[in-house]
């Protein structure tokens, strides 16, 4: 049996950071190594490298299942890959999957997908081949239950726990030149926990596992750090930085087996602020950048947002992670009641702080949010225009500014941060000048995306 696992890329309309990042795409290379069954032929094409079309790799590895993973920006050229597919086969079974299938599965109902998975999606995947193996019928569409699939009016269980082999890299080999995050260059990836254990308003990582937090066995996060090859490693848990017990193990390990790895991963502030031994030791061990969803300089958005943070722990974060020399990458939430004024004094207090990295994102009720039924009368991009829900588009209007001035500032804002001679200096004397010439070229693809939206209004 002949498997072909997909990941498309996104949409030209989609505004998005993959103009200054490409990984690897873990959740297949899973797959992948999780195959339980014998005379199984598994490869991995990524579209956002390839440049053939997809009828390309359909005709030549003939495979009887195909298998995509995406967001909620990929859901129309899924579907439409899925067309494709069928076109060319009607008899390969079209699955899919990824956080936006688990949460929102419903978006991906088309008469060419055959199995949307919902739950424990290495588990169901392994059941989907079962059954294609063992099915006797050419129409799919009479398939049995398959737990874990999407079945309308019934609920799949899902398994807190994770306790499977390590991915398979090597299905990616051709590519893994290619993996970067902003500087990290080349870089892995990695996962050693799942779900969130905090519980803010508009965050779509923790409906992925109803709420439930759960951490992988430190000992299978060390053996698969041995495996990896690149010294850049990015830690995608939804938040690393959460028990200060299990971090301190994991530092114990490293020195005690000597890995020289730096990694990127996902902290909140107030973990930061009260942690400083502890963060102090991490970047002894490697611990070289942090995303940190710091949101808002305005108290009152921190409350709105659920946050249970204050300004002045976000601020001691960020002095935090400058004193050792730990790259921050903020994110913030830009709240559609902003005016000029607050767009300029949040460019001040960025300043002010010194951070030079800013993901500026304007409030989003994201499908399968708590917050999305509150907004969702409010919105101005229609629900099924996916390639949007992008965390850049303006998906409400603004109150006291026109849409245009809104995309407008936002690029200012953008460029106050970015074209300072400080930031410009810190990061061709950190990263060097060929680095910054290739992100700076991401970065106006970027810009020009926003200039059209401002044009549009």
């Amino acid at each position: 049996m002949n498997v072909l696992l997909i990941r498309p890329k996104p949409s030209n309309e989609t505004i998005g950071l993959q103009h200054v990042m490409i990984c690897e795409p873990l959740e297949l290379e899973y797959l992948a190594g999780n195959i339980s069954h014998a005379d199984v032929n598994i490869d991995i094409i990524d579209m956002i490298i390839e440049h053939k079309p997809i009828e390309y790799f359909i005709k030549k590895h003939q495979p009887d299942i195909v298998g995509m993973t995406g967001y909620i920006t990929h859901v129309k050229i899924i579907k439409e890959f899925s067309r494709q597919i069928k076109s060319i086969n009607p008899g390969i079974v079209v699955v899919v999957g990824g956080i936006h299938a688990e949460v929102v599965p419903e978006d991906f109902v088309s008469t060419d997908i055959d199995f949307i998975v919902e739950a424990n999606p290495i588990d169901t995947f392994n059941d989907i081949i079962g059954y294609v193996k063992g099915r006797t019928g050419d129409d799919i569409r009479h398939q049995r239950h398959v737990s874990g699939t999407y079945q309308i009016g019934e609920i799949s269980l899902k398994r807190p726990i994770f306790e499977y082999a390590m991915p398979d890299r090597s299905k990616v080999d051709r590519y893994r030149s290619r993996y970067y995050y902003m500087f990290h260059n080349p870089c892995a990836l990695m996962k050693t926990s799942f779900g969130c254990p905090y519980n803010c308003s508009f965050c779509f990582c923790k409906e992925i596992t109803d709420g439930k937090y759960y951490e992988r066995n430190l000992d299978s996060v060390i053996e698969e750090l041995k495996t990896i090859e690149e010294e850049e490693i990015y830690i995608v848990d939804d938040d690393f930085l959460y028990s200060r017990k299990r971090l301190i193990d994991f530092c114990n390990r490293l020195e005690e087996i000597n890995i020289q790895k730096k990694y990127l991963v996902y902290g909140r502030a107030d973990f930061i602020a009260n942690n400083e031994d502890l963060i102090e030791r991490l970047a002894k061990n490697g611990l070289s950048a942090v995303i940190v969803g710091l949101e808002s300089y305005r108290d009152k958005d921190l409350d709105n947002y659920n946050k249970h943070i204050s300004i002045k722990e976000n601020e001691k974060a960020v002095n935090v992670l400058k004193k050792f020399g730990i790259e921050l990458y903020a994110t913030l939430i830009l709240p559609m009641d902003f005016t000029k004024n607050d767009f300029i004094n949040l460019g001040l207090w960025i300043k002010k702080m010194g951070i030079i990295f800013v993901n500026l994102q304007p409030l989003t009720p994201l499908p399968g949010t708590d917050i999305f039924s509150d907004y969702e009368k409010d919105l101005i991009i229609e629900r099924n225009d996916f390639e949007k829900w992008d965390l850049a588009h303006l998906a409400l209007k603004p109150i006291h500014l026109s849409i245009r001035a809104y995309y407008l500032e936002i690029i200012k804002l953008y460029y106050r941060i970015v074209m300072s001679p400080t930031s410009i200096r810190h990061m061709i004397g950190k990263y060097g000048l060929k680095q910054v010439l290739k992100l700076s070229k991401g970065s106006l693809f970027v810009t020009g995306q926003y200039i059209l939206k401002f044009i549009k209004g």
